[in-house]
């Protein structure tokens, strides 16, 4: 689970809620018809965007920012050593059962088409193919995020323009007129709550997490690549440590050391 992102929703929304107690009380932003006019709205303008597909896929999409688990690069960098080191000494065959045991699905599929000798240009594309298409379901995830947080504050402005044409229409009573400028104002609130404590942030969020997992993946290939092609396990560890930055790298060798 990300505690990041669970911790700054709830700073966010506590500070809002914290503000608007200091001035008044939570009930009177609370209006049914805007939040009605915000978030259908949003979801309307989202379903005219985007094929419904992807809208009901939204579920996994919030579920990738929530409760995301990244292998950490350390442990990926000790699986594949340990894989280089049975293969230079047993042969790649001996990895048929290190593959069957695997439970990441793509160091798995990448193990077993090795170990069945699929070319080595050929393996290197599948699975280039297989990194592309997640890359591309991640973007499309963090676009409809992105394209709701520029939606909502869109019809929080006409459920604004709506309260103030009602307002105008019926100016024969002034005393009605400050709280019919306040309600029309709150689905703006809405709207621009929603876009930059919800939509923006998650979508930011998910292009973060896509990248960090886009590189995990670049790794396990470029291991697979080196494992096929009979490299030594330390040519291995030091392949995968190029994608790693001077300061993971130097946690990886303070690791190894410590092992050692």
């Amino acid at each position: 689970m990300d505690i990041a992102t669970i911790v700054g929703i709830a700073v966010a929304f506590g500070l809002i809620a914290w503000s608007i107690l200091l001035g008044g009380s939570l009930s009177g932003f609370i209006d049914m018809p805007s939040v009605a006019v915000v978030l259908g709205g949003t979801l309307g303008a989202l379903l005219i965007n985007f094929p419904l597909p992807k809208i009901l896929g939204l579920a996994g999409v919030f579920k990738k920012t929530f409760l995301f688990t990244l292998d950490d690069p350390d442990a990926v960098i000790t699986k594949m050593v340990k894989y280089a080191e049975r293969a230079r000494r047993e042969g790649m065959l001996a990895l048929e059962e290190d593959s069957e045991n695997e439970t990441d699905p793509f160091l798995r599929k990448g193990l077993r088409l090795a170990v069945d000798g699929t070319d080595p240009q050929l393996l290197e594309k599948i699975l280039e193919t297989d990194v592309g298409q997640i890359e591309s379901r991640h973007a499309e995830g963090s676009k409809i995020l992105a394209a709701g947080g520029t939606f909502a504050p869109a019809f929080g402005m006409i459920g604004t323009l709506i309260g103030l044409v009602n307002m105008l229409a019926n100016l024969s009573d002034p005393t009605q007129i400050g709280a019919g400028m306040a309600t029309a104002l709150i689905t703006t609130f809405y709207g621009a709550v929603m876009a930059n404590a919800l939509f923006l942030p998650l979508a930011g969020k998910l292009e973060t997490r896509s990248k960090e997992e886009m590189v995990i993946k670049e790794m396990i290939i470029e291991g697979i690549m080196a494992i096929q092609s009979g490299d030594s396990p330390r040519i291995v560890e030091e392949k995968l440590k190029s994608f790693l930055s001077p300061t993971l790298r130097k946690k990886v060798d303070e690791a190894k050391e410590k092992a050692a």
